[in-house]
């Protein structure tokens, strides 16, 4: 069996002292590890450097520009993006280390499922694009970035654990994040929120969440998580309004 070829994680980091050491652990079995920082102000940087090989250091502006900068600095000829809130299981990491021995796409899409209010949604599960070959990948858009890379996508049939939310507090605080940064990319294309916007696209994420993704099998907590969706969406065109009217 010849010797797979070398891996590289990244893993960009804000303030994630009580995610981060699992998070690295999950990983050990990389040849390199890289954080990318933006400047922590808690213990983030004290418990991960013991474990990782590199660390930058760099302010955020956007998700894309923070991994894409990180990627130049990778020397691995596969990488496999982390975020401090996800853990790579044992048979994820054996799938992973099979898969680099006679890899037959240039990436992988791997599914998380969301864990919120002490379970995992299996209904609101990603299949998203997190390990590829470095040469000629990056990222693109500033919120809600994606993965570009050249040649065929498989997927992997091991989950990563994500965990996604602290708590509603933290939940909802990411959504009101996430909805500046969309309401100021719509800004710069002109475009104006209508009561459509308002009413319609926030009852259609709602509907999509819980039904057409099976939400509702989740319970409670999968109703709490279609309606934080809904909000997120409400508010991307409020936030939109607001700049409009000269308005942070």
């Amino acid at each position: 069996m010849h010797k797979a070829p070398t891996l590289t994680v990244i893993i960009p980091t804000f303030n994630e002292e009580g995610y981060i050491q699992d998070a690295l652990k999950s990983v050990a079995f990389a040849d390199e590890i890289i954080l990318i920082d933006s400047f922590s102000e808690d213990a983030t940087i004290s418990i991960a450097k013991p474990l990782v090989d590199n660390i930058i250091y760099r302010e955020f502006d956007n998700f894309s520009n923070q991994k894409n900068e990180a990627l130049k600095h990778a020397k691995g000829q596969w990488v496999l993006f982390l975020d401090a809130d996800e853990r790579v299981t044992q048979s994820l990491k054996k799938e992973i280390l099979q898969t680099l021995q006679n890899p037959t796409h240039s990436g992988y899409k791997i599914n998380f499922p969301h864990f919120y209010m002490n379970r995992f949604l299996y209904s609101h599960s990603d299949n998203v694009l997190r390990l590829v070959r470095k040469e000629g990948a990056y990222y693109q858009g500033e919120v809600h970035e994606k993965l570009i890379c050249k040649g065929s996508i498989g997927t992997l049939k091991n989950k990563m654990l994500h965990y996604t939310y602290k708590d509603l507090h933290s939940y909802i605080t990411k959504k009101e994040r996430y909805a500046w940064f969309q309401a100021k990319q719509l800004y710069a294309k002109g475009k104006r929120a209508t009561w459509l916007h308002f009413w319609l696209k926030p009852m259609f994420r709602f509907f999509k969440s819980y039904i057409i993704k099976g939400g509702y099998k989740d319970g409670i907590p999968g109703l709490t998580v279609a309606s934080v969706n809904a909000y997120g969406v409400f508010q991307r065109y409020v936030k939109l309004s607001l700049l409009h009217k000269s308005m942070k």
